[in-house]
């Protein structure tokens, strides 16, 4: 089961990927839990992952995010699957990562 962690803004705009990915995930029968959060909790949530995704907006965190979570990968969700929700695209790119 894989922990897969998203950073935005506010955590609200990638609530809506969240679910793309879940439904994606489940019929790719790929076991994870997906949860998304606002880039001020990084240092709570971020220990917890296998994997963190930043949202666009926030992918100019990316080293501080890597710096406050050492040892986690931590990728910026592809610009177009995210601009078109597309949860498949995404779920791909975590695998891929992940080695899974």
């Amino acid at each position: 089961m894989r922990n897969i962690v998203l950073f935005c803004a506010a955590g609200m705009s990638t609530s809506l990927l969240v679910n793309k990915m879940k439904e994606a995930a489940s019929k790719d029968n790929y076991e994870c839990v997906i949860n998304a959060y606002a880039l001020a909790s990084t240092r709570e949530k971020g220990p917890d992952a296998d994997i963190i995704l930043l949202g666009p907006q926030v992918r100019f965190s990316k080293s501080k995010v890597e710096k406050d979570c050492p040892g986690k990968i931590v990728e910026c969700i592809d610009m177009q699957a995210y601009g078109t929700m597309n949860g498949a695209k995404v779920i791909a790119q975590v695998k891929k990562a992940l080695g899974d």
